[in-house]
């Protein structure tokens, strides 16, 4: 059987190749290693292969492993990039560095008031439900750019970039087209875009990082 390390060099260089073809500076893009559902053991060996940056689908979930592991590793940077309920805004603030999925003016309230309490500032993305898709989080495509300027204004919170998962059962490139979009208007300059399957397309339309978990970790 495959190794995650071993899964993890080559997903990183399949990034490095899609970087070349789609004449991107080298290390232009940042694997964040979705860990969602594995354990400390399962993470530590891709750690101590060097990977950095890693994503977490529940807060709850997060709590249980991440504190000890950013301990043990200080350099490590935690995106959330499932869906927030305003009621674990004080969580997320304490323990991600990036939180993806910010979607709806309750919870760009609460992460105001959070980062003001205690004055921790994690990066923040907002969540574009780029197909319109009813039972997905995510602001629509429409509202986005207002959202962005309402999240600056209203909130003062620093919004640095946006996040998109495509339908799953259609060509992602639109859809990373229309983020790369929205982002020039919003003036935003980071794309998290891309998953397992997709992300060397989601290079080639401008992601600055790609979400990669089951052609890391195995499926689930």
């Amino acid at each position: 059987m495959t190794s995650a390390v071993e899964q993890l060099l080559a997903v990183k260089a399949r990034i490095a190749n899609a970087e070349r073809e789609a004449r991107r500076d080298p290390g232009a893009v940042t694997l964040v290693a979705v860990s969602k559902t594995f354990t400390a053991e399962d993470i530590r060996p891709v750690i101590e292969a060097g990977q950095r940056v890693f994503g977490e689908n529940r807060v709850q979930e997060a709590q249980g492993k991440w504190p000890a592991l950013k301990e043990a590793f200080p350099d490590i940077e935690l995106h959330l990039i499932g869906p927030l309920q305003s009621n674990k805004a004080k969580e997320a603030v304490a323990l991600f560095d990036v939180i993806e999925t910010v979607d709806r003016e309750k919870i760009a309230a609460e992460l105001a008031k959070e980062t003001a309490r205690q004055g921790r500032t994690p990066k923040l993305y907002v969540q574009v439900n780029t197909g319109s898709e009813p039972q997905k989080a995510g602001i629509e495509p429409r509202e986005a750019v207002r959202f962005v300027k309402r999240c600056r204004e209203a909130h003062g919170l620093a919004i640095e970039g946006l996040m998109c998962i495509p339908p799953a059962d259609e060509n992602p490139g639109p859809h990373f087209a229309l983020l790369e979009k929205i982002a020039r208007e919003a003036g935003v300059a980071k794309l998290s875009m891309g998953m397992s399957g997709d992300y060397e397309t989601a290079i080639a339309f401008g992601a600055t990082s790609v979400r990669v978990g089951s052609a890391i970790f195995g499926s689930r």
